[in-house]
């Protein structure tokens, strides 16, 4: 339970003509393009896949995304504290406070919090 990183990798991809469009997870429209992105098992336009705090191009950015509370990030705004966001020491380990929780109810520790 001890935090990892949830990063995952975006690929470009050239739309071959034959092929039927695939729908973007972004705006739910047909991706007609010529290329797409494929990333969280999903297709994107490359103007739909965007971090969600500041709204750059993750395309553009490199070719990794991240995500946190079920959002979209670049690397920078990931790695970004949160002023207010709560973690903990559980055996030489910082936990955020979600997986904190998930062991309270799991093993019954006690905080430490630091």
């Amino acid at each position: 339970m001890q935090k990892k990183e949830k990063s995952f990798g975006i690929q470009m991809l050239s739309v071959q003509p034959d092929t039927k469009p695939k729908g973007c997870a972004g705006c739910n429209r047909k991706i007609k393009d010529r290329y797409l992105l494929k990333a969280l098992d999903k297709y994107w336009h490359e103007d739909c896949l965007k971090c969600a705090c500041c709204d750059c191009r993750l395309g553009e950015v490199g070719s990794t995304l991240y995500t946190k509370a079920n959002l979209i990030l670049c690397r920078r705004d990931y790695l970004r504290f949160c002023v207010g966001d709560k973690f903990f020491l559980k055996n030489n380990m910082i936990l955020c406070q979600t997986d904190y929780e998930e062991g309270l109810m799991k093993e019954g520790y006690a905080p430490q919090v630091r």
